[in-house]
């Protein structure tokens, strides 16, 4: 039997590579699935993923660069809408490449995202929040990034979405630099809302860079607006910019914590206007 289940895991992922045959095996089975390097291939894979509860692993193809060249999760995303846990394993890029508007990702409130092993999410662009990722259940990234992305709202890089109710977001950065994004309202690089949990974690001597991100209003880097939680340890908010204030971290209301995170060097300042003040964090 053991046997049997693991030649059906291989068709399983022989179909997701090439779009064929898909309806024919068990989804239920699929644990790993190889990816080939075309668009349909990952449409494939995470609709396949997202037809079993259990967790599936997508093992992207090494070195590809995934062009997105239309929206796959209804007309905003240009994958399908993440709603069970699913993990991709790089190194790989995932991007748009289009001149229709779309983000990379949407995680739904049963969906659980994992990027690990140089994922790269960029050129997202969000009619809305998360340009790179609008997340509404969990997410987590693991030595992989986010950049070049850009929401019309809020969290260019990724935005934990304003949740009065229900199951509430989060998000978990380990090592995954945040650059180079832009929104035009709040959080540059991360927008933290309205219950949302927020942990971003780097090493002794190698820091977690948040930088080089941009907000029309405020948290260029990072805003934690009525979030529950935001935790930030060995990560660097360096660069960032915001038009109003805090180019770096914003913060309103809710519980943060910084442990030796330094914000520094951003524009028009780091965290003036915060309420409360961002601890550890001064200009």
């Amino acid at each position: 039997m053991r046997q049997n289940r693991t030649i059906i895991q291989a068709l399983v992922g022989a179909a997701a590579v090439t779009g064929g045959m898909i309806t024919l095996m068990p989804a239920a089975w699929a644990t790993t699935i190889p990816v080939a390097c075309s668009e349909n291939a990952l449409v494939s894979a995470v609709d396949l993923a997202n037809a079993t509860s259990a967790k599936d692993t997508l093992a992207l193809a090494s070195g590809c660069t995934y062009s997105m060249t239309s929206s796959h999760g209804g007309l905003t995303n240009a994958l399908p809408v993440i709603t069970t846990p699913i993990e991709m394993i790089g190194p790989a890029t995932i991007t748009r490449a289009s001149l229709l508007p779309f983000r990379i990702a949407e995680v739904g409130p049963t969906g659980n995202l994992t990027l690990t092993t140089a994922v790269a999410f960029t050129n997202g662009s969000a009619v809305g929040d998360g340009g790179g990722i609008l997340n509404r259940g969990a997410v987590t990234l693991t030595r992989s990034s986010l950049s070049g992305n850009t929401a019309t709202l809020n969290g260019g890089g990724l935005a934990n979405a304003d949740t009065p109710s229900g199951t509430a977001p989060a998000a978990t950065f380990t090592r995954s630099p945040v650059t180079g994004n832009s929104a035009l309202v709040s959080g540059g690089g991360i927008y933290n809302g309205r219950r949302g949990t927020l942990t971003t974690t780097g090493v002794t001597g190698s820091p977690m860079f948040v930088t080089g991100n941009t907000a029309a209003v405020r948290g260029g880097g990072i805003i934690a607006f009525r979030s529950t939680a935001t935790t930030l340890t060995q990560t660097a908010v360096t660069a960032n910019n915001a038009v109003l204030n805090a180019g770096g971290v914003y913060r309103q209301g809710g519980t943060m914590t910084t442990t030796s995170s330094p914000i520094s060097a951003n524009t028009l300042n780091n965290c003036v206007g915060s309420t409360p003040a961002v601890p550890n964090c001064t200009g």
